[in-house]
């Protein structure tokens, strides 16, 4: 299935495409969130945050990260000028306006009913968004926060503009903690496409940039790699699927294909490449069965995979 995606920024260090454990896609299109069911195939809603005030140009409304909580019903947006709000999708309500970052919010991902944000600054801020306070912790790290992750057993992997991935305990809220990453390693080109792998622990993959190209799979223990590949092309995004156990990249130029990975240590073996995109593969989402690989592009399209 091919669904158009008008708007849809050509920006790489963005993460604007997620799915809920209920199925329902996010998608961000400019300065709006779109909804769509995986199962139903049907657009169920369409959120068009507040995040602004006052005159202000439309290029700072653009939401450059989105991310739902594991429970499927809370969604928390991010835009250019700093601003990061949290929604009620059941409710079609906004919950929560979190304090501004004053810079732009790339990257969000929740634990349990925490939720972290990555700024262009090198600023991780935590949230609670139920405190009356709402911030709980910071950190810094160095370059731009392009990615950002909590793994199953609350660890954080933030990935940086300057080549970094960062690796952080879960005490990183607690506000005597050193704010010092416990394991950080290095690739040539910004650390953008990054998952944790949801069988294997302390296992990490990340994909490199057009003058990279290489899919990397790290044990973040050692902060040693365990796996490469090189793909000569950029490496946009990236994804683990739990049931089927592989590893799905999107990709820029030459071919803006998608490809599945099977990961046996310290084997990394192409199994399929999907072709159909006419511009780089930017996002990447895999539902909630495993059944279907959702994938947006620079060419304005979603695409639905089978999987």
């Amino acid at each position: 299935m091919l669904l158009a995606a008008p708007s849809l920024l050509d920006d790489y260090y963005t993460n604007i495409l997620d799915c809920s454990c209920k199925g329902v896609v996010a998608l961000a299109l400019g300065s709006s969130v779109h909804l769509w069911n995986s199962e139903t195939h049907s657009l169920v809603g369409c959120l068009t945050p507040k995040l602004l005030s006052g005159h202000v140009s439309s290029h700072g409304q653009n939401i450059l990260s989105l991310c739902w909580s594991s429970d499927g019903r809370g969604l928390c947006v991010g835009n250019r000028r700093g601003n990061i709000e949290w929604w009620d999708v059941e409710q079609g309500l906004i919950m929560r306006c979190l304090p501004s970052l004053h810079s732009a919010v790339r990257a969000l991902s929740w634990k349990q009913n925490l939720v972290s944000s990555g700024s262009d600054l090198g600023h991780i801020h935590h949230y609670d968004p139920r405190d009356s306070g709402g911030h709980v912790g910071t950190a810094t790290q160095r370059g731009g926060v392009c990615s950002l992750q909590w793994s199953q057993d609350d660890q954080l992997a933030s990935g940086s503009t300057e080549g970094f991935l960062h690796v952080w305990d879960g005490h990183i809220t607690e506000q005597d903690h050193s704010r010092e990453p416990v394991t950080t390693m290095r690739q040539p080109t910004s650390v953008k496409a990054m998952g944790w792998c949801p069988w294997q622990k302390n296992v990490i993959a990340t994909g490199g940039g057009w003058k990279d190209g290489e899919v990397r799979v790290w044990d973040t223990k050692s902060g040693t790699c365990l796996s490469s590949v090189q793909t000569n092309s950029q490496v946009c995004c990236l994804r683990w699927t739990k049931e089927k156990r592989r590893l799905v990249s999107g990709h820029g130029a030459p071919h803006n294909h998608i490809s599945s990975w099977i990961w046996d240590s310290p084997t990394l073996c192409l199994t399929k490449q999907l072709s159909g995109h006419s511009n780089r593969v930017l996002h990447l989402a895999v539902n909630h069965n495993d059944s279907q690989i959702l994938t947006a592009g620079a060419d304005q399209i979603m695409h639905v995979w089978d999987m």
